[in-house]
């Protein structure tokens, strides 16, 4: 696992997957499934992974957390960079806060928490957290109103910040208000394109972010990989062309649940047995199950 700081240059270095998290009949983690994921993403070229939301990492017990962080720094090449998340209750984190101290993980996300927040509250939080962590941390804003701009650029200026995934879903990608404050404030080398293939291009291409993190990557890491590429070498048809190839597992995971349909479509597809879904989740509906199936078949066997 690699243990160097995060720079910009690397987050244009690699797609930054974010994988489920293989579970077995007892919920318990599954370690050889879950090294059947990392190495499938491995082998397509791409070396960030990125432990949270569609490993549900929110609803991970503090009694397996130090194991579970153990055994994903074991499971990962040496080359590759391995994040996982804390939160998002503050009571939560602060707490994972030693048992992070035990590794060498480089930075820790920041899940974002829904309800009972201010932007102060929050950006004092965080705070505390990273100065307990002893090190900058990924600062996921999911949400509108979960953190403003300026709150955001404070933790930044001060050093707290590794870098910033944004994933804030819009009708359209490229009227974003919110981000176009947060880029005039934050330098968009360090902010992430957090929502997929789909907004990457715009995101990448007008507003300067630095990459792109994604779930269907874990599927086809490799086309994934050469979309950032495209995009980075402004080869805006080739970067279209790969973008819509994810499009039809992107669209069920927008319709059902993001975390539910990826969690299911790596194994449907036959990469890992991923297990049960971590309540309060649950497993899809046999109807949707099937139409997961496809989509992901269809993309695994992509050209």
């Amino acid at each position: 696992m690699q243990t160097v700081p995060v720079t910009p240059d690397r987050l244009r270095q690699s797609v930054i997957a974010v994988p489920p998290m293989a579970r077995d009949e007892s919920l318990a983690y599954a370690p050889g499934e879950n090294e059947k994921i990392i190495r499938h993403i491995e082998a397509g070229g791409v070396d960030i992974l990125l432990y949270g939301g569609n490993a549900n990492f929110y609803h991970i017990a503090l009694s397996e957390y130090e194991s579970i962080l153990g055994a994903l720094a074991e499971a990962a090449a040496e080359n590759t960079l391995v994040i996982p998340s804390v939160g998002p209750a503050f009571g939560t984190m602060m707490d994972q806060a030693p048992m992070l101290a035990e590794f060498d993980y480089p930075t820790v996300m920041i899940l974002p928490m829904q309800g009972l927040t201010t932007s102060a509250g929050v950006a004092t939080g965080v705070r505390r957290f990273a100065e307990a962590y002893g090190k900058p941390i990924v600062l996921y804003i999911k949400h509108d109103g979960f953190i403003e701009p300026s709150d955001a650029a404070a933790l930044v200026d001060d050093g707290l910040v590794s870098w910033i995934k944004y994933a804030i879903v819009r009708d359209d990608p490229a009227n974003d208000p919110c981000l176009s404050e947060l880029v005039d404030l934050v330098d968009p080398r360090i902010i992430v394109s957090g929502i997929g293939e789909q907004p990457a291009i715009v995101h990448l291409r007008d507003f300067g972010l630095a990459g792109f993190t994604a779930g269907c990557v874990c599927v086809r890491p490799d086309l994934s990989q050469r979309m950032l590429e495209a995009i980075l070498a402004a080869d805006w048809e080739t970067a279209e062309s790969l973008r819509q190839g994810f499009r039809p597992l992107e669209d069920l995971r927008n319709e059902i649940n993001p975390v539910r349909v990826l969690h299911e479509a790596v194994a449907l597809a036959g990469i890992a047995e991923t297990g049960p879904a971590l309540p309060l989740l649950s497993d899809l509906a046999e109807a949707d199950r099937e139409r997961v199936k496809a989509a992901a078949v269809e993309l695994l066997g992509r050209e």
